[in-house]
């Protein structure tokens, strides 16, 4: 009587069954790994090299980038006119001590303060850029005032504002036609948004 034949007791898993928990544990592991590398969206480049990095941006998108990361601070009205008149005030005692009080040196220092005044006011406040620079320059000649106590001082201040009313003149001009330029550009995107939402 001949005996049934026994396949050998195979230790691996058979074909179509499910994956044990170790080698499920693997095969999602592995998954996982092949989603973060290569995300459902993003396109894979061809021949399966990896993207370069991107070029250095050289020419005017290189200086407009420049541009943004330097500091821009939001000034209302009368930070403006403390700006104005603590850096004149610091740029008249830094003549006095360098150039023995030079009125062309402060004149010409006078100039990119008002530029800046004009350019970091708020928006909201664009019209008292002109009004501030005046008293700011008026502060900076403190230091340049020759004089013997307060009427003196006060003498020599009345004749250094007489004596540079071109410069102060200039300045003035010069802030209030940035801050026409900037009260006549569109009004940046984010402030567009926050005005049409409703409150």
């Amino acid at each position: 009587m001949e005996q049934p034949r026994t396949r050998p007791q195979q230790h691996g898993p058979r074909r179509g069954s499910p994956p044990t928990p170790p080698q499920a544990a693997r095969q999602g592991a592995q998954d996982r790994r092949t989603a973060a590398r290569h995300p459902p969206g993003a396109r894979r480049p061809a021949g399966g090299r990896r993207p370069s990095a991107a070029a250095p941006v050289s020419g005017p998108a290189a200086a407009i980038r420049r541009l943004r990361r330097l500091p821009n601070p939001r000034f209302t009205g009368l930070g403006a006119g403390l700006f104005c008149a603590a850096l004149m005030f610091l740029l008249g005692c830094l003549d006095q001590l360098l150039f023995g009080g030079s009125p062309t040196g402060y004149g010409v220092l006078f100039l990119p303060v008002c530029v800046l005044t004009a350019v970091w006011v708020r928006r909201g406040d664009l019209l008292t850029s002109p009004v501030v620079v005046p008293i700011g320059f008026a502060v900076g000649l403190l230091p340049l005032a020759e004089g013997d106590g307060f009427l003196g001082t006060l003498v020599g201040l009345v004749t250094a504002l007489a004596a540079q009313a071109l410069w102060l003149y200039g300045g003035t001009l010069i802030a209030g036609v940035t801050a026409l330029l900037r009260r006549a550009a569109p009004a940046p995107a984010r402030a567009r948004a926050g005005r049409r939402t409703p409150r």
